[in-house]
């Protein structure tokens, strides 16, 4: 069992129509077609949508995204159109919404590996693969690979696992030209945006990134990109391979859920409890750092 804690209602707003809500963005529909993503400050863990949020989440990950965007644009369009708020909207909305092209998606996460850890690791130490390409021996968590990989999974529903599978899946779900077309622009933009964090003292360990097709079929990257939620962002002056490494990330509400204090049992079918104010913090704290850090600019 798992899902929300406690699933929000959608926020009602003249003109827009409700489409979904996701783990952390609701999506809507605007008069002229278009579509109105809202980044919430939920967090998930552990396929769980936690009952406490973290203050200013939904705008840091609209703001990295945004700054990531503008680095990406030679490489691979976009589908931000406006970050202007709709008329009528809540307050609490700004710097939050984005105004999207509605893209025919693709029904792939494209992941990007250049380090080893996560689930990549744990089939690796199974098979000396990741998603069916062989790797090297003598590998270990948080080992940099020979060079980055195509990873991909099928997208899963809230409350479900993404289940990694093989190119030659993707391929056949999607047909051979689009497979490579996402496997192509996957590995640019991973090569582009490890450069760019490693040169303010960050490994990007890996990401995952989402794609659609515009009205001139043209490949489009989507939905959130290289943000704490959908990236492993490492210190690199403490990258140390061999074991889990500190992380910009909600690795804090993963560990306190896990821990004898909070009295939780993940593979139970009871919901995650509230989190403490200390982690609600720390775990803040780490998005902003890796905000302020990736950009160079200040928070406030």
């Amino acid at each position: 069992m798992s899902g929300f804690v406690e699933k929000p209602e959608p926020i009602e707003v003249p003109g827009l129509v409700h489409l979904h809500t996701g783990k952390v963005r609701d999506l809507y529909r605007n008069e002229a077609g278009d579509l109105v993503m809202v980044a919430s400050d939920r967090m998930s863990a552990y396929d769980w949508v936690l009952p406490t949020e973290i203050p200013d989440k939904g705008r840091v990950l609209t703001r990295l995204s945004l700054w990531w965007f503008d680095r990406l644009a030679d490489l691979v369009p976009h589908h931000v159109l406006s970050t202007d708020l709709p008329e009528g909207a809540p307050a609490d909305w700004a710097g939050r919404t984005l105004v999207c092209s509605s893209l025919r998606m693709v029904p792939v996460e494209c992941v990007a590996r250049g380090y080893l850890t996560g689930s990549g690791l744990a089939e690796y130490e199974q098979t000396r693969t990741v998603c069916g390409l062989a790797l090297p021996e003598g590998l270990v968590d948080g080992s940099e690979l020979p060079a980055p990989i195509f990873t991909p999974a099928t997208k899963a529903e809230v409350g479900e696992h993404d289940e990694n599978v093989s190119y030659e899946e993707v391929a056949r779900q999607v047909g051979a030209d689009t497979a490579a077309r996402l496997r192509r622009t996957t590995l640019d933009v991973y090569g582009r945006a490890r450069d760019i964090a490693r040169d303010r003292g960050i490994v990007l360990a890996d990401t995952k990134f989402e794609f659609g097709f515009d009205a001139e079929d043209r490949l489009v990257l989507a939905d959130e990109v290289l943000t704490p939620d959908s990236s492993r962002f490492w210190p690199a002056d403490q990258w140390q391979p061999g074991r889990a490494q500190p992380s910009y990330d909600k690795q804090f509400v993963r560990d306190w859920l896990t821990s004898a204090e909070s009295g939780w049992d993940r593979r139970g079918e009871q919901p995650p409890p509230p989190l403490p104010p200390q982690v609600v913090e720390a775990t803040r704290a780490k998005y902003l750092e890796a905000y302020e850090r990736l950009t160079g600019m200040s928070w406030s």
